[in-house]
Protein backbone atom coordinates (compact mmCIF):
# COMPACT_ATOMS: atom_id res chain seq x y z
CA UNK A 1 0.00 0.00 0.00
CA UNK A 2 1.25 3.52 -0.74
CA UNK A 3 0.39 7.16 0.54
CA UNK A 4 0.21 9.21 -2.74
CA UNK A 5 1.25 12.94 -1.58
CA UNK A 6 0.40 15.76 -4.45
CA UNK A 7 1.50 19.12 -3.33
CA UNK A 8 0.25 21.88 -5.66
CA UNK A 9 0.39 25.63 -4.96
CA UNK A 10 -3.17 26.97 -3.97
CA UNK A 11 -4.04 29.72 -1.64
CA UNK A 12 -3.02 28.12 1.56
CA UNK A 13 -0.74 25.40 -0.29
CA UNK A 14 -3.36 22.79 0.62
CA UNK A 15 -1.77 19.17 0.43
CA UNK A 16 -3.83 16.91 -1.46
CA UNK A 17 -4.15 13.34 0.33
CA UNK A 18 -4.97 9.81 -1.17
CA UNK A 19 -4.85 6.94 1.40
CA UNK A 20 -4.66 3.47 1.50
CA UNK A 21 -3.60 2.92 5.13
CA UNK A 22 -3.31 5.65 6.90
CA UNK A 23 -0.35 4.40 8.71
CA UNK A 24 1.37 3.63 5.71
CA UNK A 25 4.82 5.35 5.60
CA UNK A 26 5.36 5.37 1.42
CA UNK A 27 5.35 8.40 0.10
CA UNK A 28 5.33 9.26 -3.71
CA UNK A 29 5.46 12.98 -3.73
CA UNK A 30 5.45 14.85 -7.12
CA UNK A 31 8.09 17.35 -6.16
CA UNK A 32 10.42 15.02 -3.70
CA UNK A 33 11.09 15.54 -0.20
CA UNK A 34 14.08 18.01 -1.16
CA UNK A 35 12.13 20.59 -2.97
CA UNK A 36 9.22 20.61 -0.50
CA UNK A 37 11.35 21.15 2.74
CA UNK A 38 13.30 23.69 1.08
CA UNK A 39 10.67 25.78 -0.42
CA UNK A 40 8.28 27.29 2.31
CA UNK A 41 5.20 27.51 0.07
CA UNK A 42 4.97 23.93 -0.29
CA UNK A 43 6.37 22.85 3.27
CA UNK A 44 3.25 25.15 5.15
CA UNK A 45 1.12 23.25 2.46
CA UNK A 46 1.58 20.10 4.51
CA UNK A 47 0.98 21.66 7.78
CA UNK A 48 -2.14 23.36 6.24
CA UNK A 49 -4.00 20.50 4.90
CA UNK A 50 -4.60 19.77 8.91
CA UNK A 51 -6.73 22.54 8.42
CA UNK A 52 -8.63 21.48 5.18
CA UNK A 53 -10.28 18.79 6.35
CA UNK A 54 -11.87 20.76 9.38
CA UNK A 55 -16.00 21.10 8.16
CA UNK A 56 -16.17 24.52 7.12
CA UNK A 57 -20.01 24.78 8.12
CA UNK A 58 -22.33 24.12 10.86
CA UNK A 59 -24.35 21.02 8.91
CA UNK A 60 -21.80 19.11 7.67
CA UNK A 61 -22.85 15.37 9.31
CA UNK A 62 -24.18 12.55 7.81
CA UNK A 63 -24.68 14.23 4.36
CA UNK A 64 -25.08 18.25 5.08
CA UNK A 65 -26.99 18.06 8.65
CA UNK A 66 -26.32 19.35 11.47
CA UNK A 67 -25.57 16.15 14.25
CA UNK A 68 -28.59 17.70 16.58
CA UNK A 69 -30.45 15.56 14.31
CA UNK A 70 -29.40 12.63 15.91
CA UNK A 71 -30.50 14.02 18.97
CA UNK A 72 -33.80 14.73 20.96
CA UNK A 73 -33.75 17.97 19.40
CA UNK A 74 -34.03 17.80 15.80
CA UNK A 75 -34.86 15.13 13.08
CA UNK A 76 -34.32 15.24 9.34
CA UNK A 77 -36.20 14.91 6.81
CA UNK A 78 -33.14 14.08 4.51
CA UNK A 79 -34.27 10.47 4.60
CA UNK A 80 -30.88 9.70 2.69
CA UNK A 81 -29.24 11.10 5.59
CA UNK A 82 -26.97 8.28 7.22
CA UNK A 83 -28.02 10.46 10.77
CA UNK A 84 -31.61 8.97 9.38
CA UNK A 85 -29.84 5.47 9.64
CA UNK A 86 -28.02 6.41 12.66
CA UNK A 87 -31.04 6.93 15.06
CA UNK A 88 -33.05 3.84 13.71
CA UNK A 89 -29.89 1.80 14.88
CA UNK A 90 -28.04 2.15 11.95
CA UNK A 91 -24.47 2.56 12.86
CA UNK A 92 -22.34 -0.41 12.08
CA UNK A 93 -18.58 -1.01 12.06
CA UNK A 94 -18.72 -0.44 8.14
CA UNK A 95 -21.53 2.25 8.31
CA UNK A 96 -20.76 4.84 10.65
CA UNK A 97 -21.51 8.63 9.84
CA UNK A 98 -18.90 9.82 12.65
CA UNK A 99 -15.75 8.03 11.22
CA UNK A 100 -12.91 9.90 10.97
CA UNK A 101 -10.71 8.00 11.84
CA UNK A 102 -8.53 7.99 8.39
CA UNK A 103 -9.03 11.40 8.22
CA UNK A 104 -7.28 11.92 11.69
CA UNK A 105 -4.26 9.67 10.99
CA UNK A 106 -3.61 11.53 7.38
CA UNK A 107 -3.53 14.97 9.84
CA UNK A 108 -1.36 13.32 12.20
CA UNK A 109 0.91 12.11 9.41
CA UNK A 110 1.13 15.72 7.64
CA UNK A 111 1.56 17.17 11.28
CA UNK A 112 4.61 15.24 11.72
CA UNK A 113 5.91 15.48 8.48
CA UNK A 114 5.71 19.40 8.86
CA UNK A 115 7.35 19.24 12.92
CA UNK A 116 10.60 16.85 11.39
CA UNK A 117 11.00 19.03 8.02
CA UNK A 118 9.40 21.97 8.07
CA UNK A 119 10.99 23.86 10.77
CA UNK A 120 14.68 23.11 10.30
CA UNK A 121 17.61 25.06 9.37
CA UNK A 122 16.97 24.54 5.52
CA UNK A 123 14.01 26.44 5.38
CA UNK A 124 13.27 30.01 5.70
CA UNK A 125 10.02 31.42 5.43
CA UNK A 126 11.20 35.09 5.22
CA UNK A 127 13.95 35.66 3.63
CA UNK A 128 14.75 39.73 4.11
CA UNK A 129 14.15 39.88 8.26
CA UNK A 130 15.42 36.66 10.58
CA UNK A 131 13.90 37.48 13.59
CA UNK A 132 10.45 37.65 11.39
CA UNK A 133 11.65 34.46 10.22
CA UNK A 134 11.76 32.74 13.60
CA UNK A 135 8.48 34.20 14.49
CA UNK A 136 6.91 32.40 11.49
CA UNK A 137 8.52 29.41 12.88
CA UNK A 138 7.50 29.31 16.26
CA UNK A 139 3.87 30.45 15.13
CA UNK A 140 3.64 27.18 12.85
CA UNK A 141 4.94 24.95 15.52
CA UNK A 142 2.41 26.42 17.79
CA UNK A 143 -0.33 25.88 15.53
CA UNK A 144 0.96 22.16 14.59
CA UNK A 145 0.54 21.49 17.71
CA UNK A 146 -2.71 22.90 18.15
CA UNK A 147 -3.83 20.69 14.98
CA UNK A 148 -2.63 17.22 16.78
CA UNK A 149 -4.38 18.03 19.76
CA UNK A 150 -7.43 19.01 17.68
CA UNK A 151 -7.04 15.78 15.63
CA UNK A 152 -6.63 13.71 18.69
CA UNK A 153 -9.91 15.57 20.49
CA UNK A 154 -11.77 14.31 17.27
CA UNK A 155 -10.63 11.03 17.49
CA UNK A 156 -11.31 10.94 21.10
CA UNK A 157 -14.90 12.30 21.15
CA UNK A 158 -16.11 9.62 18.55
CA UNK A 159 -14.07 6.55 19.55
CA UNK A 160 -13.79 6.96 23.10
CA UNK A 161 -15.47 4.49 25.50
CA UNK A 162 -14.74 1.57 28.02
CA UNK A 163 -14.19 -1.87 26.30
CA UNK A 164 -16.36 -5.42 27.41
CA UNK A 165 -13.61 -5.95 30.07
CA UNK A 166 -14.47 -2.41 31.48
CA UNK A 167 -10.56 -0.79 30.23
CA UNK A 168 -11.33 3.11 29.02
CA UNK A 169 -9.96 3.50 26.11
CA UNK A 170 -9.53 6.03 23.11
CA UNK A 171 -7.02 6.33 20.51
CA UNK A 172 -3.94 4.87 19.10
CA UNK A 173 -1.51 7.67 20.17
CA UNK A 174 1.21 8.82 17.26
CA UNK A 175 3.82 11.03 18.05
CA UNK A 176 6.13 11.01 14.89
CA UNK A 177 5.99 10.10 11.52
CA UNK A 178 6.01 6.48 11.22
CA UNK A 179 8.94 4.74 9.54
CA UNK A 180 8.59 1.32 7.63
CA UNK A 181 9.80 -0.52 11.01
CA UNK A 182 6.92 1.00 12.78
CA UNK A 183 4.25 -1.19 10.21
CA UNK A 184 4.35 -4.24 12.21
CA UNK A 185 4.47 -2.76 15.98
CA UNK A 186 0.90 -0.51 14.67
CA UNK A 187 -0.41 -3.87 13.97
CA UNK A 188 -0.40 -5.22 17.20
CA UNK A 189 -0.39 -2.15 19.12
CA UNK A 190 -3.85 -1.48 20.79
CA UNK A 191 -5.51 1.91 21.91
CA UNK A 192 -4.00 3.80 24.76
CA UNK A 193 -6.17 4.59 27.43
CA UNK A 194 -8.80 6.98 27.66
CA UNK A 195 -6.52 9.16 30.29
CA UNK A 196 -3.44 8.80 28.60
CA UNK A 197 -5.30 10.20 25.71
CA UNK A 198 -6.69 13.24 27.50
CA UNK A 199 -2.82 13.74 28.90
CA UNK A 200 -1.71 13.90 25.30
CA UNK A 201 -4.06 16.10 24.12
CA UNK A 202 -3.70 18.47 27.20
CA UNK A 203 0.53 18.59 26.82
CA UNK A 204 0.10 19.36 22.97
CA UNK A 205 -2.03 22.46 23.76
CA UNK A 206 1.20 23.31 26.53
CA UNK A 207 3.22 23.29 23.65
CA UNK A 208 0.37 24.91 21.69
CA UNK A 209 0.42 27.72 24.12
CA UNK A 210 4.16 27.98 24.06
CA UNK A 211 4.50 29.34 20.80
CA UNK A 212 1.28 30.55 19.80
CA UNK A 213 -0.40 34.50 20.70
CA UNK A 214 -3.37 34.46 22.82
CA UNK A 215 -5.26 35.54 19.77
CA UNK A 216 -4.46 37.41 16.27
CA UNK A 217 -4.60 41.29 16.70
CA UNK A 218 -3.60 43.94 14.58
CA UNK A 219 -1.51 44.56 11.16
CA UNK A 220 1.38 41.66 12.45
CA UNK A 221 1.98 40.39 9.29
CA UNK A 222 3.13 37.24 11.18
CA UNK A 223 0.69 37.20 14.08
CA UNK A 224 -1.51 39.82 12.83
CA UNK A 225 -5.35 39.22 12.21
CA UNK A 226 -4.84 37.85 9.00
CA UNK A 227 -4.24 34.74 10.55
CA UNK A 228 -7.64 34.79 12.12
CA UNK A 229 -9.01 31.30 11.52
CA UNK A 230 -5.95 29.09 12.93
CA UNK A 231 -5.04 27.88 16.02
CA UNK A 232 -4.35 30.35 18.87
CA UNK A 233 -3.07 30.74 22.12
CA UNK A 234 -6.88 31.21 23.05
CA UNK A 235 -8.08 28.15 21.12
CA UNK A 236 -5.69 26.23 22.89
CA UNK A 237 -6.47 27.13 26.13
CA UNK A 238 -10.39 26.27 25.07
CA UNK A 239 -9.67 22.94 23.98
CA UNK A 240 -7.83 21.83 26.94
CA UNK A 241 -10.97 22.71 28.99
CA UNK A 242 -13.21 21.27 26.95
CA UNK A 243 -10.23 17.81 27.17
CA UNK A 244 -10.34 18.47 30.65
CA UNK A 245 -14.31 17.85 30.98
CA UNK A 246 -14.52 14.93 28.83
CA UNK A 247 -11.95 13.05 30.55
CA UNK A 248 -13.86 13.59 33.95
CA UNK A 249 -17.29 12.58 32.75
CA UNK A 250 -19.26 9.41 33.74
CA UNK A 251 -19.05 7.21 30.39
CA UNK A 252 -15.52 7.56 30.14
CA UNK A 253 -14.22 5.81 33.60
CA UNK A 254 -13.08 2.63 33.50
CA UNK A 255 -14.98 -0.39 35.48
CA UNK A 256 -14.84 -3.88 36.48
CA UNK A 257 -10.94 -4.47 37.58
CA UNK A 258 -10.08 -1.59 36.08
CA UNK A 259 -11.86 0.97 38.42
CA UNK A 260 -10.29 3.90 39.97
CA UNK A 261 -11.99 5.11 43.15
CA UNK A 262 -14.10 7.77 43.88
CA UNK A 263 -11.14 9.97 44.68
CA UNK A 264 -9.63 9.72 41.58
CA UNK A 265 -12.41 10.43 39.79
CA UNK A 266 -13.12 13.91 41.78
CA UNK A 267 -9.01 14.57 40.72
CA UNK A 268 -10.10 15.06 37.13
CA UNK A 269 -12.82 17.33 37.87
CA UNK A 270 -10.08 18.97 39.73
CA UNK A 271 -7.89 19.16 37.21
CA UNK A 272 -11.23 20.02 34.62
CA UNK A 273 -12.41 23.20 36.81
CA UNK A 274 -8.59 24.20 37.49
CA UNK A 275 -7.80 23.97 33.65
CA UNK A 276 -10.86 25.39 33.00
CA UNK A 277 -10.36 28.77 35.38
CA UNK A 278 -6.67 29.02 34.18
CA UNK A 279 -8.24 28.75 30.20
CA UNK A 280 -10.24 32.19 31.50
CA UNK A 281 -7.43 34.02 33.71
CA UNK A 282 -4.43 33.16 31.69
CA UNK A 283 -6.52 32.84 28.29
CA UNK A 284 -7.59 36.32 29.17
CA UNK A 285 -11.26 34.66 27.81
CA UNK A 286 -12.54 38.20 29.05
CA UNK A 287 -16.24 37.88 30.91
CA UNK A 288 -19.05 35.64 30.05
CA UNK A 289 -21.05 36.66 27.11
CA UNK A 290 -24.11 34.93 25.58
CA UNK A 291 -24.97 34.44 21.62
CA UNK A 292 -26.97 37.00 20.15
CA UNK A 293 -28.14 37.04 17.03
CA UNK A 294 -25.80 39.60 14.99
CA UNK A 295 -23.53 36.27 15.57
CA UNK A 296 -25.27 34.24 13.39
CA UNK A 297 -25.32 35.98 9.88
CA UNK A 298 -23.82 39.04 8.14
CA UNK A 299 -21.15 38.73 10.33
CA UNK A 300 -17.89 41.27 10.07
CA UNK A 301 -14.97 40.87 12.23
CA UNK A 302 -14.84 37.75 13.81
CA UNK A 303 -16.29 38.38 17.58
CA UNK A 304 -14.42 37.90 20.74
CA UNK A 305 -16.83 34.47 21.60
CA UNK A 306 -15.35 32.69 18.63
CA UNK A 307 -12.26 31.24 19.64
CA UNK A 308 -11.39 29.17 16.76
CA UNK A 309 -13.96 29.45 13.82
CA UNK A 310 -14.27 28.51 9.72
CA UNK A 311 -15.78 31.58 7.65
CA UNK A 312 -18.20 31.15 4.45
CA UNK A 313 -19.61 33.13 2.50
CA UNK A 314 -22.24 31.29 0.52
CA UNK A 315 -26.28 30.21 0.66
CA UNK A 316 -25.57 26.56 1.18
CA UNK A 317 -26.94 26.12 4.58
CA UNK A 318 -29.95 28.04 3.54
CA UNK A 319 -30.60 26.06 0.68
CA UNK A 320 -30.89 22.96 3.03
CA UNK A 321 -32.56 24.34 6.10
CA UNK A 322 -34.70 27.12 4.70
CA UNK A 323 -38.48 26.54 4.72
CA UNK A 324 -39.61 25.18 0.99
CA UNK A 325 -41.92 27.46 0.44
CA UNK A 326 -38.95 30.12 0.31
CA UNK A 327 -36.71 27.34 -1.90
CA UNK A 328 -34.74 25.77 1.03
CA UNK A 329 -35.12 21.78 1.28
CA UNK A 330 -36.50 22.43 5.02
CA UNK A 331 -33.47 19.76 6.27
CA UNK A 332 -33.27 20.43 9.83
CA UNK A 333 -36.49 20.08 11.98
CA UNK A 334 -36.07 21.45 15.69
CA UNK A 335 -38.41 19.37 18.00
CA UNK A 336 -41.06 19.57 20.84
CA UNK A 337 -38.58 18.28 23.04
CA UNK A 338 -35.79 21.14 22.18
CA UNK A 339 -39.17 23.76 22.52
CA UNK A 340 -40.42 22.34 25.65
CA UNK A 341 -36.73 22.76 27.30
CA UNK A 342 -36.96 26.27 26.75
CA UNK A 343 -38.46 27.99 30.40
CA UNK A 344 -40.90 30.84 30.62
CA UNK A 345 -39.78 34.40 30.68
CA UNK A 346 -39.07 34.21 34.39
CA UNK A 347 -36.54 31.63 33.81
CA UNK A 348 -39.21 28.77 35.26
CA UNK A 349 -39.45 25.48 33.28
CA UNK A 350 -42.88 25.28 31.66
CA UNK A 351 -43.65 22.57 33.27
CA UNK A 352 -43.30 24.30 36.89
CA UNK A 353 -46.20 25.29 39.09
CA UNK A 354 -44.91 28.87 39.36
CA UNK A 355 -44.87 29.36 35.58
CA UNK A 356 -47.85 31.25 33.83
CA UNK A 357 -46.92 28.74 30.34
CA UNK A 358 -49.90 28.49 27.87
CA UNK A 359 -50.03 25.19 25.87
CA UNK A 360 -52.60 27.36 23.80
CA UNK A 361 -50.19 30.21 23.34
CA UNK A 362 -46.81 28.17 23.25
CA UNK A 363 -43.95 31.10 22.15
CA UNK A 364 -45.14 34.20 24.74
CA UNK A 365 -43.62 35.06 27.16
CA UNK A 366 -40.76 32.78 26.67
CA UNK A 367 -37.17 33.11 27.26
CA UNK A 368 -35.67 34.80 23.95
CA UNK A 369 -33.49 31.90 23.00
CA UNK A 370 -36.09 30.45 21.56
CA UNK A 371 -36.66 32.84 19.01
CA UNK A 372 -33.14 32.86 18.25
CA UNK A 373 -33.20 29.20 17.57
CA UNK A 374 -36.29 27.87 16.18
CA UNK A 375 -38.91 29.17 13.61
CA UNK A 376 -42.85 28.36 14.53
CA UNK A 377 -46.16 29.52 13.45
CA UNK A 378 -47.18 32.57 13.01
CA UNK A 379 -43.73 33.79 12.89
CA UNK A 380 -42.26 36.20 10.29
CA UNK A 381 -40.02 35.17 7.68
CA UNK A 382 -39.38 37.83 5.84
CA UNK A 383 -42.65 39.78 4.67
CA UNK A 384 -45.13 37.23 6.27
CA UNK A 385 -46.18 34.74 8.60
CA UNK A 386 -44.69 31.06 8.46
CA UNK A 387 -48.33 28.90 7.91
CA UNK A 388 -47.25 25.86 9.85
CA UNK A 389 -50.95 24.74 10.25
CA UNK A 390 -53.81 22.75 8.90
CA UNK A 391 -56.99 25.28 7.91
CA UNK A 392 -59.72 22.75 9.10
CA UNK A 393 -62.62 25.13 7.62
CA UNK A 394 -60.67 24.90 3.92
CA UNK A 395 -59.44 21.69 4.56
CA UNK A 396 -55.90 22.95 3.47
CA UNK A 397 -52.46 23.19 4.78
CA UNK A 398 -50.87 26.48 5.17
CA UNK A 399 -47.72 26.81 3.26
CA UNK A 400 -44.99 25.75 5.27
CA UNK A 401 -47.28 23.09 6.88
CA UNK A 402 -46.65 18.92 6.56
CA UNK A 403 -47.88 17.75 3.83
CA UNK A 404 -47.84 21.13 1.58
CA UNK A 405 -44.54 20.06 -0.04
CA UNK A 406 -42.65 16.81 0.06
CA UNK A 407 -40.09 17.82 2.41
CA UNK A 408 -41.99 20.46 4.71
CA UNK A 409 -41.02 20.12 8.21
CA UNK A 410 -41.99 16.94 10.34
CA UNK A 411 -42.63 18.34 13.62
CA UNK A 412 -44.03 21.83 13.65
CA UNK A 413 -40.78 23.94 13.57
CA UNK A 414 -37.81 25.07 11.07
CA UNK A 415 -34.20 26.14 12.22
CA UNK A 416 -33.47 29.51 12.69
CA UNK A 417 -30.23 29.84 14.55
CA UNK A 418 -26.74 30.11 12.14
CA UNK A 419 -29.33 30.90 8.75
CA UNK A 420 -29.46 34.09 6.97
CA UNK A 421 -32.05 37.00 7.33
CA UNK A 422 -31.89 37.59 3.63
CA UNK A 423 -35.72 35.85 3.37
CA UNK A 424 -35.42 36.23 -0.36
CA UNK A 425 -31.94 34.87 -1.06
CA UNK A 426 -32.70 31.50 -3.07
CA UNK A 427 -35.29 32.64 -5.22
CA UNK A 428 -34.36 31.54 -8.93
CA UNK A 429 -32.31 33.88 -11.03
CA UNK A 430 -31.85 36.16 -7.83
CA UNK A 431 -29.61 34.22 -5.30
CA UNK A 432 -27.91 36.26 -3.05
CA UNK A 433 -24.72 35.01 -0.60
CA UNK A 434 -24.23 35.82 3.30
CA UNK A 435 -21.62 36.01 5.84
CA UNK A 436 -21.28 33.24 8.14
CA UNK A 437 -18.80 31.97 10.75
CA UNK A 438 -18.57 28.14 11.86
CA UNK A 439 -17.42 28.38 15.64
CA UNK A 440 -15.28 25.60 16.51
CA UNK A 441 -14.32 26.64 20.09
CA UNK A 442 -16.25 29.28 22.10
CA UNK A 443 -16.02 31.56 24.75
CA UNK A 444 -19.07 30.06 26.61
CA UNK A 445 -18.14 26.40 26.48
CA UNK A 446 -15.05 27.25 28.82
CA UNK A 447 -17.52 29.02 31.03
CA UNK A 448 -19.81 25.77 31.45
CA UNK A 449 -17.12 23.67 31.80
CA UNK A 450 -16.02 25.45 34.46
CA UNK A 451 -19.66 25.42 36.31
CA UNK A 452 -19.66 21.44 35.28
CA UNK A 453 -16.66 20.89 36.92
CA UNK A 454 -17.21 23.00 39.85
CA UNK A 455 -20.43 21.22 40.67
CA UNK A 456 -19.35 17.84 40.58
CA UNK A 457 -16.44 18.67 42.81
CA UNK A 458 -17.79 21.08 45.29
CA UNK A 459 -21.35 21.24 44.33
CA UNK A 460 -22.95 24.67 43.08
CA UNK A 461 -22.93 27.26 45.49
CA UNK A 462 -19.35 26.62 47.17
CA UNK A 463 -15.88 28.00 45.59
CA UNK A 464 -13.06 26.10 44.60
CA UNK A 465 -9.30 26.96 46.20
CA UNK A 466 -7.77 27.04 42.42
CA UNK A 467 -11.16 28.40 40.51
CA UNK A 468 -11.21 31.47 41.99
CA UNK A 469 -14.49 33.61 43.30
CA UNK A 470 -16.86 31.62 41.09
CA UNK A 471 -18.76 28.81 41.66
CA UNK A 472 -21.36 26.76 39.67
CA UNK A 473 -24.17 29.08 40.69
CA UNK A 474 -22.41 32.23 39.59
CA UNK A 475 -21.54 31.09 36.15
CA UNK A 476 -25.17 29.71 35.47
CA UNK A 477 -26.90 33.14 36.73
CA UNK A 478 -24.84 35.29 34.95
CA UNK A 479 -25.76 33.50 31.87
CA UNK A 480 -29.37 32.89 32.49
CA UNK A 481 -28.72 36.86 33.38
CA UNK A 482 -27.50 37.80 29.92
CA UNK A 483 -29.66 35.07 27.71
CA UNK A 484 -33.44 34.94 29.77
CA UNK A 485 -32.92 39.32 30.79
CA UNK A 486 -33.58 38.51 34.21
CA UNK A 487 -32.29 39.97 37.17
CA UNK A 488 -33.83 37.79 39.95
CA UNK A 489 -34.05 34.00 39.22
CA UNK A 490 -36.14 32.17 42.34
CA UNK A 491 -36.02 28.87 40.03
CA UNK A 492 -31.93 29.18 40.12
CA UNK A 493 -32.08 29.72 44.12
CA UNK A 494 -34.73 26.70 44.34
CA UNK A 495 -32.31 24.22 42.26
CA UNK A 496 -29.12 25.50 44.35
CA UNK A 497 -30.86 25.03 47.17
CA UNK A 498 -31.38 21.12 46.08
CA UNK A 499 -28.09 19.97 45.78
CA UNK A 500 -25.77 18.60 42.88
CA UNK A 501 -27.95 16.57 41.51
CA UNK A 502 -30.89 18.68 40.66
CA UNK A 503 -28.51 21.64 39.93
CA UNK A 504 -26.82 19.02 37.38
CA UNK A 505 -30.01 18.60 35.65
CA UNK A 506 -30.31 22.15 35.27
CA UNK A 507 -26.98 22.90 34.04
CA UNK A 508 -27.38 19.86 31.67
CA UNK A 509 -30.36 22.05 29.96
CA UNK A 510 -28.75 25.18 30.25
CA UNK A 511 -26.32 24.03 28.29
CA UNK A 512 -28.63 22.20 25.43
CA UNK A 513 -30.28 25.42 24.68
CA UNK A 514 -27.12 27.82 24.62
CA UNK A 515 -25.30 25.58 22.55
CA UNK A 516 -28.41 24.14 20.34
CA UNK A 517 -27.45 23.19 16.39
CA UNK A 518 -23.62 23.92 17.35
CA UNK A 519 -23.02 19.48 17.00
CA UNK A 520 -22.32 19.31 21.10
CA UNK A 521 -25.49 17.75 22.24
CA UNK A 522 -24.64 14.02 20.93
CA UNK A 523 -21.53 13.95 22.45
CA UNK A 524 -22.92 15.44 25.67
CA UNK A 525 -25.59 13.60 25.74
CA UNK A 526 -23.23 10.40 25.78
CA UNK A 527 -20.37 11.46 28.45
CA UNK A 528 -23.16 11.91 30.49
CA UNK A 529 -24.88 9.10 29.72
CA UNK A 530 -28.64 10.34 28.98
CA UNK A 531 -30.94 8.30 27.89
CA UNK A 532 -30.70 7.89 24.22
CA UNK A 533 -34.05 6.24 22.83
CA UNK A 534 -36.25 9.50 23.97
CA UNK A 535 -38.87 9.76 21.27
CA UNK A 536 -38.89 12.84 19.13
CA UNK A 537 -42.33 15.12 19.64
CA UNK A 538 -43.53 17.40 17.13
CA UNK A 539 -46.71 19.94 16.98
CA UNK A 540 -49.91 20.46 15.35
CA UNK A 541 -51.50 23.38 14.62
CA UNK A 542 -55.28 23.82 13.58
CA UNK A 543 -56.41 27.07 12.31
CA UNK A 544 -60.30 27.86 12.76
CA UNK A 545 -62.40 30.62 12.42
CA UNK A 546 -61.40 31.29 16.14
CA UNK A 547 -57.67 31.13 15.88
CA UNK A 548 -55.56 28.40 16.07
CA UNK A 549 -55.21 25.08 18.08
CA UNK A 550 -52.34 23.63 19.34
CA UNK A 551 -52.18 19.99 19.94
CA UNK A 552 -48.24 18.38 21.49
CA UNK A 553 -47.25 21.63 23.14
CA UNK A 554 -48.54 20.79 27.21
CA UNK A 555 -45.67 18.55 28.41
CA UNK A 556 -48.37 17.65 31.36
CA UNK A 557 -50.38 15.57 28.32
CA UNK A 558 -48.25 12.72 27.77
CA UNK A 559 -51.11 11.07 25.68
CA UNK A 560 -51.48 13.97 23.50
CA UNK A 561 -47.79 13.52 22.73
CA UNK A 562 -47.24 13.95 19.13
CA UNK A 563 -44.39 11.54 18.05
CA UNK A 564 -42.58 12.22 15.16
CA UNK A 565 -39.98 9.64 15.25
CA UNK A 566 -38.88 6.62 17.59
CA UNK A 567 -35.54 6.62 18.44
CA UNK A 568 -33.93 2.58 18.18
CA UNK A 569 -31.12 3.18 20.29
CA UNK A 570 -31.69 1.45 23.93
CA UNK A 571 -29.37 -0.25 23.62
CA UNK A 572 -26.09 0.79 26.12
CA UNK A 573 -23.66 0.08 23.15
CA UNK A 574 -24.78 3.66 21.78
CA UNK A 575 -22.85 5.34 24.50
CA UNK A 576 -20.38 4.51 21.96
CA UNK A 577 -19.22 4.44 18.67
CA UNK A 578 -17.38 0.94 17.04
CA UNK A 579 -13.94 1.01 15.69
CA UNK A 580 -13.60 0.97 12.09
CA UNK A 581 -13.86 -2.75 11.02
CA UNK A 582 -10.70 -2.15 8.57
CA UNK A 583 -8.74 -1.72 11.54
CA UNK A 584 -10.10 -4.34 13.86
CA UNK A 585 -9.66 -7.07 10.98
CA UNK A 586 -5.38 -5.94 10.62
CA UNK A 587 -4.79 -5.58 14.66
CA UNK A 588 -6.56 -7.91 16.87
CA UNK A 589 -5.20 -6.69 19.37
CA UNK A 590 -7.55 -3.76 18.92
CA UNK A 591 -9.95 -4.17 21.71
CA UNK A 592 -13.36 -2.50 20.79
CA UNK A 593 -15.81 -0.46 22.41
CA UNK A 594 -18.07 -2.06 24.60
CA UNK A 595 -20.78 -4.31 22.60
CA UNK A 596 -19.59 -3.97 19.66
CA UNK A 597 -17.25 -6.67 19.35
CA UNK A 598 -17.51 -9.52 17.07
Amino acid sequence: MRIKQIFSVLLLAFVVLGCEDQLDPKIDNTFGDEYTWSHPEKAQGVLMNAYATIPQMWDNWGGNNFLDVATDDAVTNDYNSSLYDLVHGGMTHQNNPLSNWETAYNQFRNIHMFLENGLGDNITYILSDSARNVTVKERLRGEAYFLRAWWGMELLRRYGGVADDGEALGYIIVKRDLGEDDLEEMKSRGRDTYEACVRQIISDCDTAIKYLPLEFTGGDPDIGESHIGRGSGKAAWALKSRVAVMGASPAFQPEGSYAVSADSIMRKWERAAKLSFQAIEEGQMGGYATLEEHHFNDVGNTPDEFLFRQYFNNRWMENRNFPPYFFGQGFTNPSQNLVDAFPDAEGYPISHPDSDYDPQAPYQARDPRLDLTVYYNGRMFGDRELEIYYDVENDTEGRDAPGFEYNTTRTGYYLRKWLSQKYEMLKPNEEQNDRHMHALLRRGEVYFNLAEALNELVGPATTFADAGSYTAESIIREARSQAIGINDDPYLDEVTAEGKDAFRSLLQNEKRLEFAFENMRYFDMRRWMLPLDEPVRGCEVEKTSDGFVYKGTDPSAVNESIIVEERLLDDPKYYYSPLPYSELVKNMDMKDNKGWSF
